[in-house]
């Protein structure tokens, strides 16, 4: 049976290639969060902090913008509300482990996580695997961010360089090998049309919308399924 040090570097190697493929992102946050007007300490809390790409760019967005604290707040749990799915989903793995275990692999729990470890078998999933995967990636996209903070500083503009979309190319690279029934398709599908509609009509609220019209889709279909069978 390998021992800790081994599957440590295991999760470690099997996240190489999304800690790679977020840095682009993690620039892009930390340049980002200099030209909202944020210092260079509180840039790289947010990413040690927060942790949460996608949040991070949607939050120092509002702050650019005047938004009130209340709505920047609402906005950012709505974003990262999905973390709560990927909780449900792996408590049987690590509701039996000790509350240390539970706090770290909670605060790691990522999209990038979720997607090695969330589909392994009770009995297969492996703490330490986890926690070489969720710490690597978190070293990765800190690391990143302050590549970004500290070019920002000095490179004006850097967020015209085309580096958000590693964004939608992160998260395609993590729903497509996760679509594997129909009630998922639909849901992709549906989110990905709202998304794209509501965002050419300038819709306010657009990714709330299409999120939840995408969970409810899905939801709505794996229940016409199960009814038909």
């Amino acid at each position: 049976m390998p021992n800790r040090h081994s599957l440590f570097m295991q999760g470690t190697i099997a996240m190489i290639p999304l800690s790679v493929a977020v840095i682009p992102w993690g620039l892009l946050a930390g340049s980002y969060a200099i030209e909202s007007g944020l210092s260079p300490l509180e840039s790289q809390a947010l990413s040690a902090i927060l942790f949460a790409g996608s949040a991070q760019l949607v939050a120092t967005g509002m702050i650019k913008a005047g938004v009130g604290i209340t709505t920047l707040l609402l906005t950012t749990l709505f974003i990262t509300s999905r973390h709560f799915l990927y909780s449900v989903s792996m408590r049987d793995k690590i509701g039996k482990l000790p509350l240390r275990w539970r706090l770290a692999l909670g605060y790691l729990l990522t999209d990038e996580l979720f997607a090695i470890c969330g589909n392994q078998s009770e009995q297969r999933f492996e703490p330490w695997y986890a926690l070489g995967a969720g710490l690597s990636f978190y070293l990765c996209w800190n690391l990143a961010t302050l590549v970004g903070i500290v070019a920002g500083s000095y490179i004006p503009a850097l967020n015209e360089l085309g580096l958000e979309f590693a964004v939608a190319a992160t998260f395609i690279a993590l729903v497509i090998p996760n679509i594997k029934n129909s009630p998922t398709l639909v849901a992709v599908f549906v989110a990905l049309a709202l998304s794209v509609t509501l965002n050419l009509m300038q819709f306010e609220g657009a990714l709330m919308i299409a999120s939840i019209g995408g969970m409810f889709a899905g939801y709505l279909v794996e229940t016409l399924t199960r009814s038909a069978q």
